[in-house]
């Protein structure tokens, strides 16, 4: 019987990005946007524009993002040691963000639905109150801007994804706070109400792009793609270029915002520690989980051209 700790060959399970500074930020605009957000839905619909409205919904959207974001924290945090989940709980940020994801498209189609009506059935507009409005929002997002902007600024592959979402949700909704500024101030001198809501369009368009952007960046995380084809090439060379090794299964996937597990099948003639083979992965530092297998060819010919497989 062992009588030694195998706490020495344990892995590491904890995946997950932590950030206190980060959160607390996100704290902060998180306040400041439902606050807008209730001031633009309100005015929006008193005064009649549907930009303004459209930008309090966008708004709305980015409080729900900014309400997962904190709970995507805590939730990793409190379960980061947790034997429930195989890979930790770095994964837990991925499905809020696809999870946002889906209620953005929601939003972006009832948005061009009302843009829609309100151009078949025009509304007096208030511009110089909605104008005020939708400056105090844009505003607000510039200020939440500058809060998350340097906190989500880390090396690529050490960068916290679930900031970084926040800070391009109000980069989004500055973005749309413009367009109804612009909208509304046409209106005023230049008498072309019909522009508010084909801003409101323009509005749910942007969402819908960020929306398909989210959805494409955490599906294929949530599905266990692969990582690039050249880093598996690379794997692969790193490995093969030491004796005779030769690699017959070979399979990497995300388990963290940027954290990829590995499971690595080779076969050679001369088997040599694990450690040997940890060794020459070395360099690859995206790789936070390796298992590998090595199994001894006793036949000849074992490897040959034509039955080396990389799955």
């Amino acid at each position: 019987m062992h009588i030694h700790t195998l706490d020495k060959w344990r892995h590491i399970h904890d995946y997950s990005t932590r950030n206190d500074k980060g959160e607390r930020r996100t704290q902060y605009v998180l306040l400041l946007t439902a606050i807008t957000m209730v001031a633009e839905i309100f005015a929006g619909t008193v005064y009649g524009s549907m930009a303004l409205l459209a930008d309090g919904w966008h708004m709305g959207t980015h409080v729900a993002a900014f309400f997962i974001t904190i709970y995507a924290y805590r939730y990793a945090r409190k379960h980061e040691n947790s034997p429930a989940f195989s890979f930790g709980t770095g994964k837990v940020t991925v499905l809020g963000g696809f999870s946002s994801a889906v209620a953005l498209a929601v939003v972006a189609l009832v948005m061009v639905v009302e843009s829609l009506e309100r151009i078949m059935n025009p509304e007096t507009i208030h511009f110089n109150q909605a104008i005020a409005v939708a400056g105090i929002g844009l505003f607000v997002n510039i200020i939440s801007a500058f809060m998350l902007r340097d906190e989500h600024s880390h090396p690529h592959h050490h960068r916290d994804h679930n900031l970084r979402a926040a800070y391009m949700h109000v980069l989004a909704d500055a973005m749309t706070s413009l367009l109804a500024i612009l909208a509304l101030m046409a209106g005023k001198y230049i008498g072309w109400n019909w522009l508010d809501p084909v801003m409101g369009i323009v509005g749910a368009a942007v969402i819908a792009r960020w929306a398909y952007g989210l959805l494409k960046e955490t599906g294929p995380i949530l599905l266990d793609a692969s990582i690039e084809e050249d880093y598996q090439q690379a794997i692969k060379a790193a490995i093969e270029k030491d004796s005779d090794n030769r690699i017959s299964d070979l399979h990497v996937w995300k388990v963290g915002a940027s954290h990829y597990a590995a499971i690595i099948s080779l076969v050679t003639h001369f088997p040599d520690t694990i450690e040997h083979y940890r060794s020459l992965l070395s360099d690859f530092n995206r790789l936070s989980h390796v298992t590998i297998e090595v199994q001894e060819c006793k036949e000849e010919p074992c490897i040959t051209p034509e039955n080396r497989t990389l799955s």
